[in-house]
């Protein structure tokens, strides 16, 4: 395979699996590049078919022949917290109203799905983000 020169990363946070459309937010990013969309959108879809309903942020390469490569990356830390609550928004006043209650194993059990994603080395790093992604929703932790 021959090298090929990259002109730009772009990451989309708020795309449905298996919901690309070439509608905004993806459309104008794309077509901007000048990555093909209906190609994008295709390949997207196909591959997160099975995660309909489901956050998947994507970051999308985009080389000088205007062919591009993605990697899917894990739901946002929110979702995973979210999901356990059954809640639909976090806390609007955090440090006065609470949303709910997370056990630290579940915090635990989140970080070793997103140990990939985030940045650091250590679980014990990871439980650390994810506990203060947590506070900031209005979630307690016990």
């Amino acid at each position: 395979m021959v090298n090929k020169k990259i002109i730009k990363k772009i990451k989309i946070q708020k795309i449905n699996g298996g919901k690309a459309t070439p509608a905004p937010p993806i459309g104008p990013i794309l077509g901007s590049s000048g990555v093909n969309i209906m190609e994008f959108c295709k390949q997207y879809n196909s591959i997160t078919n099975n995660k309909s309903g489901i956050i998947c942020p994507v970051v999308i390469t985009v080389y000088d022949d205007k062919s591009f490569s993605f990697k899917i990356k894990n739901p946002p830390v929110s979702f995973f917290l979210l999901e356990i609550l059954k809640k639909e928004k976090g806390s609007k006043e955090p440090n006065r109203i609470k949303i709910g209650r997370v056990s630290l194993n579940d915090i635990k059990l989140i970080a070793e799905k997103k140990m990939s994603d985030l940045n650091c080395f250590s679980i014990d790093s990871a439980i650390s983000i994810i506990t203060g992604t947590a506070k900031s929703m209005g979630i307690e932790i016990y």
